[in-house]
């Protein structure tokens, strides 16, 4: 009990070291939370190339180009600016943002909200302007590439923006939109100097796409930014190449003011003095006539190929340099082809989502949140890294991972893939929690979830040594046991897969509910992906944890004892003794053990965990049923006989296998 209280102590001191002295970011900050701003929307990209989400007021607030990193910053340069004019007049020009900054004040800043509509459904959002007495109304769809079963386009770091603008007026109006953007996420490093920016054309296949590429020459994880417009038969693209976002940005806006267009200058722009910003904007034109309709296409696309984790250790390449290069080069070929594919990738969304949309037995919060929840599977500092050309088995394997015979052919065919247990928890496949999210991941990118399964399996068969200081209880143990699952793959700000196990609150060796998630996942996996090569590699690695879990099977009745300690998911909640959650799980993955056995032939196995089953299915009925529910825990003690909301969750994942009736039961 002493050693709990002693906890803040603890902590504080391990917080002043990592953040003051070694100038690192905690992985859990409770010092320094990130406040809540209720602003977000739609996030933009696909997945594991990094995010830029806008704000569901159209505003650019959150950046994850770094891998895992997150800066949250609205940056006010970037915006969409609409430009009407007829017969040779600008009759209207606004920025389309309801700010009022301090900054770029040569702009018309101050649309009003009243006349403004949002929408999301992820990976899309809508924004509805009903430009104030000009009898226009533009709306703005915003696509990402999140697209089930697409190990591709899926990759890509872009979005596109569709402007979709509705004359009502009885003449002819032309319309245009700018996009400005800063070079930059907002961050001090856009006033490191060396940053520049240079307009582009791209033709292929008959289509052309101009933009301006912006260059952000850090030392470390340097990118470059595009903006671009689709040039096509009655739509002109022009830009600015850079103007400074600090000013007052006069220029700019008499630019476009004047004749709805920028003065599209050539060449490169000169480099960044230190503590000077650039931005940039490209604009696309069209006349559309009296009670008509005309569509202009922009795309942001952003290319950082090649990222250090904070250890700086290692160069990993993004899964989407399979396809477009890791030469830092890609953004105009990015933009071209998000430009000219978003309409392939829309239908396949709509054919995804349209049988659940219009399920009449599901209810609209359900289907809501089943769609828009899904902006974690990329925003959740997202990692999808391919393997390196010259890996060999024994990199990936380590000591003791020969036995998973497909484990590099699948990494090399569909890379790594990791995200965070939270953007305030910064821990990679989080494994306790993780097996809840699994299901988006095995049932839309089923490949990424094999990949990941074999990214744990490894690290289950290997060890890691080092001694640590765990700051809940105090205790020092080694950071990772053999033949036990990982609480996670580590930190961003470290190095993933290298070092594992970020999380320091509890050494989760002892917990009880990790080993079992990983063998309720195998099975689960095999049942929705059929794949037995698969089902045949994690065998023998579900049998070593297994074996690892029976010593928490003290008095051999067939059922697991938690510890009287914080030792599951549920990491603030003490459980002592068989519980409902753990001694759930631990029944539905012996079930899952005699069911895989029988599948594999395994008929020692199958007889061993069926005799395991038979008694701790009694046990459990004995213990834990009080006539109405089962008890939380059956220690006595005061929350002993809580309802808890997932003591079935064992039972849940069976019944998601088909195992929850007739001779597999629990």
């Amino acid at each position: 009990l002493l050693s709990y209280l002693s906890f803040p102590c603890r902590y504080f001191r391990w917080w002043y070291k990592k953040t003051r002295i070694e100038k690192k970011s905690a992985f859990i900050d409770l010092l320094c939370a990130v406040p809540l701003q209720q602003i977000y929307g739609c996030p933009l990209g696909g997945i594991g190339g990094g995010t830029i989400t806008r704000g569901w007021r159209g505003e650019f607030c959150r950046w994850q180009l770094k891998p895992g990193i997150y800066h949250y910053e609205t940056v006010i340069a970037d915006q969409f600016t609409v430009c009407l004019r007829c017969k040779g007049q600008t009759v209207y020009q606004q920025v389309l943002s309801v700010e009022r900054p301090s900054t770029l004040q040569g702009w018309n800043w101050g649309y009003c909200g009243h006349y403004a509509f949002y929408h999301a459904l992820y990976p899309r959002a809508w924004m509805v302007y009903e430009l104030p007495g000009q009898n226009v109304v533009l709306t703005c769809r915003q696509v990402s590439p999140v697209i089930p079963h697409d190990y591709k386009d899926s990759s890509l770091p872009v979005g596109v923006f569709i402007w979709e603008v509705e004359n009502g007026r009885d003449e002819d109006v032309d319309v245009s939109i700018m996009f400005s953007l800063q070079n930059g996420t907002g961050a001090k490093e856009d006033r490191s100097g060396g940053h520049w920016n240079e307009p582009f054309a791209l033709e292929k296949g008959g289509e052309r796409v101009a933009g301006v590429l912006l260059h952000h020459c850090t030392h470390v994880n340097p990118f470059t930014l595009a903006i671009s417009a689709r040039e096509k038969a009655g739509t002109v693209v022009t830009h600015l190449t850079a103007f400074n976002p600090m000013g007052m940005g006069r220029e700019v806006w008499q630019d476009l003011l004047q004749d709805g267009r920028l003065d599209s200058p050539a060449g490169k722009s000169s480099p960044t003095e230190k503590g000077e910003v650039t931005a940039a904007a490209v604009c696309a034109s069209c006349r559309v006539p009296a009670h008509g309709h005309r569509t202009l296409e922009l795309a942001l696309a952003w290319d950082m190929p090649c990222v250090h984790f904070g250890s700086k250790e290692k160069l990993h390449l993004r899964r989407y340099t399979r396809f477009f290069g890791s030469r830092g080069d890609a953004a105009p070929a990015l933009s071209h082809h998000a430009l000219t594919h978003y309409q392939e990738w829309e239908r396949k969304i709509e054919m995804w989502q349209k049988p659940i949309l219009e399920n009449s037995q599901l209810p609209s919060w359900y289907k809501s949140a089943l769609f828009n929840e899904l902006y974690f599977m990329t925003d959740g500092g997202t990692i999808w890294m391919e393997l390196p050309p010259d890996c060999s088995a024994e990199d990936v394997q380590g000591p003791a991972g020969a036995g998973l015979s497909h484990l590099l052919p699948v990494l090399r065919e569909y890379g790594r893939f990791a995200y965070l247990e939270g953007q305030e928890y910064r821990m990679y496949n989080t494994y306790d929690v993780h097996f809840y999210a699994s299901f988006a991941l095995v049932m839309l990118w089923p490949k990424l979830q094999i990949s990941l399964q074999y990214d744990i399996a490894v690290t289950v068969v290997n060890e890691d040594v080092q001694p640590r200081q765990y700051l809940m209880c105090g205790q020092t143990a080694q950071v990772k046991l053999k033949n036990v699952v990982p609480h996670d793959i580590g930190d961003p700000d470290d190095e993933p897969w290298q070092r594992v196990n970020a999380y320091l609150m509890h050494d989760t060796a002892d917990w009880k509910d990790l080993n079992l998630k990983f063998v309720l996942q195998v099975y689960r996996d095999y049942c929705l992906t059929h794949d037995s090569l698969y089902l045949r590699d994690m065998w023998p690695v579900c049998q070593a944890v297994m074996e690892s879990e029976m010593k928490f099977d003290a008095d051999n009745d067939g059922l697991i004892e938690n510890g009287g300690f914080a030792d599951q998911t549920y990491d603030a909640w003490v459980v002592k003794g068989p519980s409902a959650y753990c001694g759930g799980l631990w029944l539905a993955a012996v079930c899952m053990m005699c069911k895989m056995a029988k599948m594999l032939g395994d008929a020692e196995i199958q007889q061993k965990y069926t005799v395991i089953l038979s008694k701790g299915k009694e046990a459990f009925e004995r213990l834990l049923w009080n006539g109405k529910y089962y008890n939380y825990d059956s220690s006595g003690s005061n929350t002993s006989s809580s309802i808890m909301s997932d003591q079935c969750a064992g039972q849940w994942f069976l019944g998601a296998c088909g195992l929850d009736q007739e001779d597999f039961e629990v």
